[in-house]
């Protein structure tokens, strides 16, 4: 990781191509920092939503939307994001819808460079903080584009709807499934809709080992998230891929205190889950992400929303509401109340 990304990544959102500039140079110069300039709400919305950032800097007065309007929808979508709301013209009235939108700062042009780098620090650390005390990091391993989307999309929406921090490990490109320069733009494309940062390799499909190099794989995706939750494929699987995968994980893991494993449509009848995850508020967004497996959806039933949904269904027996997706748990050991997804529920056998 970089230098900079490790500072901090700051979003800048400023309609003065100048001044914009000039603040960029400052942060990423003087600072040292990660910086990217937008200069609109609507370009700025669509990073925050496909991108993880440290800060978000914005002015009040933008095109497609004021800047407290943007604060609204961000707060929506990462409600634990440092913001600043930046500006010329200060009034009562802009502070305090800014505070009640819950900006983390109000900052009044111009601002010297000093300033603007002491106080960029300050937010970032914060935010940092108090995502550490409050939140999940949660990582999903699969074999193949599309795995962990069958097996856990809804979990993972419902993790990114409670503000946790969510990447998919995805081990090969799935060239026995099709062309893997499409495979790797759908899984890019279900990976944003679900909201989650991507890690995808390149392990040969359909020979995936249990050891070296699919531990090390691992190994470097976990130093650089440092989760707190894993998801992964069972044991109880047909697939050489998905046991492989399963061993490799639980190696790699050894560390983290949570770990569970999702169903694949080739798990055998010993699949036997005891953890359950309500996803009636994330089974839309659920089937959006696996459509987005254009090259596949045609060509396996397994991928038909019918049976997606039918299944959720028949789990919900066990997990309550509606529609439930299933887990086994291989570790669960965060302390004596772990904190679980919004709708979850363990059965004791």
């Amino acid at each position: 990781m970089e230098a900079s990304e490790q500072r901090g990544r700051i979003l800048l959102i400023d309609d003065d191509a100048a001044l914009g500039g000039y603040l960029s140079r400052v942060l990423r110069g003087r600072g040292g920092f990660d910086v990217t300039h937008e200069l609109d709400s609507v370009a700025a919305l669509q990073r925050i939503e496909a991108e993880q950032w440290d800060l978000l800097i914005t002015d009040i007065e933008l095109p497609g939307m004021t800047g407290l309007e943007l604060l609204e929808r961000v707060r929506q979508q990462e409600p634990d994001l440092p913001v600043a709301v930046l500006t010329g013209n200060p009034t009562v009235d802009y502070a305090v819808t800014a505070l009640r939108s819950s900006a983390a700062e109000f900052l009044q042009k111009p601002i010297s460079a000093e300033d603007l780098i002491a106080k960029a620090t300050e937010l970032i650390e914060a935010g940092r903080v108090a995502r550490a005390a409050g939140r999940e990091t949660v990582l999903a391993i699969g074999a193949h584009p599309d795995d962990v989307e069958i097996g856990a999309a809804g979990t993972l929406l419902a993790h990114r709807a409670a503000g946790d921090t969510v990447a998919i490990l995805t081990l090969s490109r799935g060239a026995r499934g099709g062309d893997q320069l499409r495979r790797a733009r759908e899984s890019q494309e279900a990976a944003e809709v679900i909201g989650a940062r991507l890690f995808l390799d390149d392990l040969e499909d359909t020979h995936i080992a249990e050891g070296s190099p699919t531990i090390a794989v691992i190994d470097a995706v976990i130093a650089e998230v440092q989760p707190t939750i894993v998801y992964t494929h069972s044991i109880n699987d047909v697939h050489q891929d998905h046991r492989n995968t399963h061993r490799a994980v639980l190696v790699a893991c050894r560390r983290v205190g949570r770990v569970y494993c999702f169903q694949s449509p080739s798990a055998t009848v010993d699949y036997r889950p005891t953890y359950f995850v309500s996803i009636d508020d994330h089974l839309s967004g659920k089937l959006k992400a696996i459509d987005t497996f254009a090259t596949q959806v045609g060509v396996r039933d397994y991928l038909e929303p019918g049976l997606i949904t039918s299944t959720a269904r028949y789990w919900s027996r066990y997990g309550g509401g509606h529609h439930t997706e299933p887990f086994e748990v291989i570790r669960d050991r965060a302390g004596s109340l772990p904190v679980r997804p919004v709708g979850a529920s363990l059965v004791i056998p």
